[in-house]
């Protein structure tokens, strides 16, 4: 099987993974359609790239990863955990969901060697989704910002939250920008991904993807300031920006912030802060806390728990946090021994945005795009990057198109 050939079939397999960490609940679309149906399509797609990735890779080469084998070892804990059936066989269901989606990823750990075409599927299959986002919004405003979700904008052809669309967005105009930066494509190709999903991270009012977006960008630039005076020039005009837009929007800042919520809710987090001291003060076995109650939907007492570390904790105990927090340490780790480079920011800043949006969203411990954000950021820190400066001019990506351009394969 040719380079060019495979190097087409994994970027499909890693299409066909975020398609099944889209979900299957969301907001009501302008046309119904039914949960079954798109749990179809979403498992469909995993079973479709575990294949894929294996038909592509039938001698079974792995590249050796501790943060995979770390999301192994957290999948023998959700099977230990999940067995007495506590949760009921929905349990037994998200774990194969979780050991297929592992598996697809040590199948693809093969064509990890710390270069940019991960990070090139990622923008062109999550701008695929912000565009399916747009189009629901043009053909049907009322549904893409009901008031179900306080005008927030939501997926009205696809079933997606608010903090979803955010956090496609937000990852996406991080990675965009890191690559304008790293020259690696040009101002209007990035415009055309950046500009719009700016619009939509702001019509979601998401706090958490905006916080996500500027700090992980702050540190993934602050990673690069000494080798490129791109970074340095980028970085400067920034917090001037910044400073200006925060004395002359101040009271619109604010009120886009609170979005229309008394000092009291917004205090306990939405509500979130409930949630979490009710699933804490909940009885558990010895046994429960090492090792958690079983998958389940992230949920307690009917509510969302809305915090990685807690839906951990409360399905796969202490021994899952454990693992969890290894995972990210073990990456933040490679990362901070990698010299200056552009795959080296790029992982910073998926880093970062994971560990800044699990206080407030879930996906740490099950098949999400977080994990595949983490996954990326594994991908390009599997290989010391190399230290050219970054000032080094490249070919352009002259159209939107060229973001599928494929990297050699090893």
């Amino acid at each position: 099987m040719g380079a060019d050939h495979s190097s087409k079939i994994v970027g499909t397999v890693w299409g066909l993974l975020i398609l099944n960490t889209l979900g299957s609940a969301g907001a009501q679309t302008i046309v119904p359609l039914p949960r079954s149906l798109i749990q179809m399509v979403t498992m469909g797609a995993l079973v479709a790239a575990f294949t894929l990735a294996l038909a592509v890779n039938l001698e079974l080469r792995i590249r050796p990863s501790a943060y995979v084998s770390l999301l192994t070892l957290l999948l023998v804990t959700s099977v230990v955990s999940s067995a007495n059936l506590g949760s009921g066989f929905g349990a037994l269901f998200r774990c194969a969901r979780l050991a297929l989606f592992v598996g697809t990823l040590w199948l693809l750990s093969r064509w990890w060697d710390g270069g940019l075409t991960f990070v090139r599927h990622h923008i062109r299959m999550y701008f695929a989704v912000l565009g399916s986002v747009a189009a629901g919004l043009v053909v049907s405003p009322g549904a893409a910002l009901p008031d179900l979700y306080g005008g927030r904008l939501v997926g009205a052809l696809w079933p997606l939250t608010p903090p979803q669309i955010g956090q496609y967005a937000a990852v996406i105009i991080g990675l965009t920008v890191l690559l304008v930066l790293g020259r690696r494509t040009d101002r209007t190709s990035a415009a055309v991904v950046i500009v719009p999903s700016v619009i939509l991270l702001a019509l979601t009012h998401t706090r958490t993807a905006t916080l996500g977006l500027l700090l992980g960008l702050a540190l993934a630039i602050g990673s690069l300031i000494l080798t490129s005076a791109a970074a340095r020039r980028f970085f400067a005009w920034a917090v001037l920006c910044a400073a200006v837009a925060a004395v002359a929007f101040s009271s619109a800042l604010q009120a886009w912030f609170l979005r229309g919520q008394s000092q009291e809710n917004f205090s306990n987090l939405t509500g979130r802060a409930k949630v979490w001291d009710a699933l804490l003060a909940a009885p558990r076995t010895t046994w429960q806390q090492l090792v958690g109650m079983g998958m389940g939907d992230k949920s307690f007492g009917g509510l969302p728990i809305d915090n990685s570390w807690l839906a951990v904790y409360h399905e796969q105990g202490l021994i899952g946090i454990a693992l969890v927090a290894a995972s990210i340490i073990a990456l933040g780790g490679v990362a901070l021994l990698r010299p200056p480079s552009l795959p080296r920011a790029c992982a910073i800043f998926l880093i970062s945005y994971c560990a800044i949006a699990s206080y407030t969203e879930t996906g740490l411990g099950d098949a999400s795009p977080y994990l595949l954000h983490l996954t990326l950021a594994a991908s390009l820190l599997a290989a010391p990057a190399a230290a050219t400066p970054l000032s080094t001019p490249e070919a352009p990506l002259r159209r939107i198109s060229q973001w599928t351009r494929k990297s050699e394969v090893s």
